[in-house]
């Protein structure tokens, strides 16, 4: 009996130091779990944008989480409200429409703020971004451009949100920001990886962007870094940076477009009561005001100028005389480097894939609704379009306004002219063409790419998250703790006994 008793005392000692060990290892435990696994729970965050381009405003409302990947929030589109009626640069004439666009604007912007939590619209950036109808405005008449900006600064700092400005955007900014949109939705910024974090895809190349609105026309494209000039932006998206070739053409827009080459066809013709339109469709005739194309800062008027006249056109096909009328508003000639679009801008060659929206797939989808198309038979497509009488093309292609319809000649040699003679797609680069309206299901245009980088301002909100509440934390530490030093305690009486 005498010889198991320091064998007892030994197996105590041994349970109490091996409980003491694991008190202490617990205790750690629980302080390293409360720090490590602690997490950043980042809460949405909302950015409002709206699009005031020549013919109407659209209301886009993005989110994106307030955690960034580098330096860039990944932003999504949640709702797009269009407003009804005219672009904002026809305000300021007539009062009973000025009425009309502002109650679509009020009932869009109640849309909008319906769908922000409350807590958040303090914190929302809104921002309006005026296009090509206010540049040609502002050249027209900077007056009533500046009053109409300032009543639209003047209702949009009175709603809840975190107004910034009413600006007119750069044709540039234009370019580069509907390039970002373009290559965000691709994916060739950013994809999640095995461990659903964002990294930059590897080998990744970007799209060029092309866009065709209602008073000008937009080209962009990443080129090598070494190039430099006027229409070279360096941007840094996600951590990494791009070297933008983008250029604006003002007064190269497909409305603006239209009303040159309905210039042309006036000055060209002897009785203004009987006028032959080779880029109307036979069997169509209408009646137009003078005003209607002369009352813009892109046409020179004519001496004998009358707003009021009527102009009677009745459609006279003929595909290459309205080729040559679309070619003639264009100067391929004058060119001073080593490459150029036209008028004698700079432009590098063309080079991989290209996404051409907006206007461009309008177009496109009036001569070929489904699909993709080469070269050639584009070409072969806009003639057998512009050749068909008015009776048939209404009946073939019904799901088309006449007001577009009508145009949609003229504006299929203009885009084909424009690709090929102005931009230089020949029969192999037009195959990295790809005509589109919406990737993912988000529209293609510049708000969202301004967006995405106006996020590179605004700060995230951020909540600190513990694996463990306050209260359950601070009971295990004491728990532990006070286990701890019973255990100390025991050991400490079981030392003296087996000491004495």
């Amino acid at each position: 009996m005498a010889s198991k008793q320091p064998i007892g005392y030994k197996c105590r000692i041994a349970g109490v130091l091996l409980l003491l060990l694991a008190s202490i290892a617990a205790l750690v435990a629980v302080a390293v779990i409360q720090d490590t696994w602690a997490f950043k729970e980042y809460g949405l965050e909302y950015g409002i944008v709206i699009d005031s381009g020549s013919s109407r405003s659209n209301v886009y409302l993005y989110e994106w989480p307030g955690e960034k990947q580098n330096e860039t929030g990944v932003v999504t589109e949640i709702l797009n409200c269009r407003v009804d009626g005219d672009g904002i640069s026809e305000m300021g004439v007539d009062p009973q429409k000025d009425e009309k666009s502002w109650t679509a604007f009020r009932k869009c912007m109640a849309q909008i703020t319906a769908a922000i939590p409350a807590e958040k619209h303090k914190t929302t950036p809104l921002f309006l971004g005026a296009t090509a109808g206010m540049r040609l405005l502002h050249q027209l008449d900077e007056q009533r451009s500046n009053d109409i900006l300032a009543s639209l600064g003047t209702y949009l700092s009175s709603l809840p949100f975190d107004f910034h400005n009413a600006s007119i955007i750069a044709g540039q900014e234009e370019g580069l920001y509907g390039w970002i949109t373009v290559n965000y939705l691709m994916g060739n910024f950013l994809e999640k990886n095995l461990w659903n974090t964002y990294v930059q895809p590897e080998g990744a190349k970007t799209v060029g962007s092309m866009d065709l609105g209602g008073a000008s026309t937009q080209i962009a494209f990443s080129v090598q870094e070494d190039f430099q000039g006027l229409d070279y932006m360096p941007i840094k998206l996600y951590g990494y940076n791009y070297n933008v070739y983008t250029h604006s053409f003002l007064c190269y827009g497909k409305n603006e477009a239209e009303k040159r080459v309905l210039d042309k066809i006036v000055q060209e013709s002897i009785d203004p009561a009987y006028i032959l339109n080779p880029c109307y469709p036979e069997g169509f005739n209408t009646t137009i005001k003078a005003s209607s194309i002369y009352d813009t800062e892109c046409i020179k008027k004519p001496a004998n100028y009358n707003p009021d006249q009527d102009l009677f056109m009745v459609g006279a096909p003929d595909s290459d005389k309205c080729r040559s009328l679309v070619k003639s508003i264009f100067d391929f000639k004058t060119c001073s480097s080593a490459h150029c679009s036209f008028n004698g801008v700079e432009q590098p060659p063309v080079t991989g894939e290209f996404m051409a929206y907006a206007g461009f797939f309008y177009v496109k989808r009036a001569l070929h609704q489904n699909g993709s198309v080469d070269f050639d038979q584009f070409k072969s497509l806009v003639r057998e379009f512009c050749h068909t009488n008015w009776t048939e093309l209404k009946k073939e292609k019904n799901w088309i306004s006449d007001r577009y319809l009508k145009t949609y000649c003229q504006g299929a040699h203009y885009i084909f002219t424009l690709l090929a003679d102005g931009y230089k797609f020949d029969n192999e680069t037009w195959e990295g063409i790809s005509f589109q309206r919406q990737v993912k299901d988000t529209s293609v245009g510049w708000s969202l790419g301004y967006m995405l980088s106006m996020s590179n301002m605004i700060p995230s909100e951020v909540k600190h998250i513990t694996p463990l509440t306050n209260p359950v934390f601070a009971g295990l530490i004491f728990l532990f703790s006070a286990l701890t030093i019973v255990t100390v305690v025991i050991a400490f009486i079981f030392l003296i006994r087996t000491c004495y």
